[in-house]
């Protein structure tokens, strides 16, 4: 009986011991580089980079069955301006624009309109397309005194090594009043990535290049706001995977005819100094809304 107990152990010293990740700490300039890597792909500047999703979004609503309402495709395309301070050292700063489509549950293809399964309105569907998406301030190897700053913190495991970021959002909404703090009304989200590396790639720092990396993606928001839902209680959980890229042709096919007929600027970056206000699906929509000159009455869109 002792040989069969031995051979167990073994077995589960090597099966725990390749289950537990190890962690790596990185800081200062280290950390800074393998930020810009995850980034940008890469520690120089003005290099194009590509990152794509796919998924699905649910609706989550107390005491019913979560709904599929859409499959997603979008794509990011980003460029990174790079700076040298002499007090903060190695800094960069990205610069974006990104499409996410909502596509029909059953038949994938794109929805122009929907049909909201709860009041039955048929509404226009606002995709994705936001210009622009950019870090709103540089991140720097070190702070204004010159002491380093938060540690990077990843998660090795063998030859691939993977980050874990939560991001909770809670903001005034830009559609709401003046008056947030008092009646409710802010935007409240989370958004989770775990992204993953090849370790030889994102821990050495004389590597400049990361040649592919994946993401997975989740966020728990509230509802769109184009799907007029009104007060009505419950969230939506997005939740998807993808990849980025520097080759244009691995853009997928689909995403890429998506943006020369429909979003053709998408196919570039915003220049390096962009410093415009990001935008975002709410502030979006109501500059939709403003163009189209429309107002809300107990619910319904109603052109004037």
């Amino acid at each position: 009986m002792k040989y069969p107990i031995l051979i167990a152990l073994v077995l589960l010293f090597f099966v725990t011991d390749f289950a537990i990740s190890q962690e790596v700490v990185l800081e200062g300039k280290d950390a800074v580089l393998a930020r810009m890597k995850a980034t940008c792909g890469t520690t120089e500047e003005g290099k194009t980079r590509y990152g794509m999703w796919e998924g699905r979004a649910y609706s989550r609503v107390e005491g019913e069955k979560d709904k599929h309402l859409f499959n997603l495709i979008g794509i990011n395309t980003r460029q990174c301006k790079v700076v040298e301070d002499e007090v903060k050292g190695l800094g960069f700063k990205s610069v974006s624009r990104e499409i996410m489509m909502y596509l029909d549950p059953e038949t994938n293809e794109i929805l122009d309109s929907w049909t909201n399964p709860w009041n039955g309105n048929e509404v226009e569907v606002l995709h994705v397309a936001n210009d622009p998406v950019n870090m709103r301030g540089f991140r720097y190897e070190k702070n204004d005194k010159g002491e380093n700053v938060a540690p990077m913190k990843l998660r090795k495991y063998e030859d691939l090594t993977f980050s874990a970021d939560e991001i909770p959002l809670f903001y005034d909404n830009p559609l709401g009043s003046d008056y947030q703090v008092y009646v409710g009304g802010a935007y409240h989200a989370m958004e989770i990535f775990n992204s993953i590396y090849r370790t030889s790639e994102i821990l050495d720092p004389e590597t400049k290049y990361l040649t592919h990396s994946n993401i997975a993606w989740t966020r728990v928001a509230q509802w769109l706001p184009w799907m007029e839902m009104g007060s009505k209680q419950g969230i939506m959980v997005f939740n998807a995977t993808g990849f980025s890229t520097f080759e244009k042709d691995e853009i997928w096919p689909r995403l890429q005819k998506i943006m020369d007929e429909r979003f053709p600027l998408y196919n570039t970056p915003p220049p390096v100094d962009d410093d415009r206000p990001n935008e975002t699906s709410w502030t979006v929509f109501k500059k939709h809304m403003e163009d189209k000159e429309k107002k809300t009455v107990r619910g319904t869109s109603r052109s004037h």
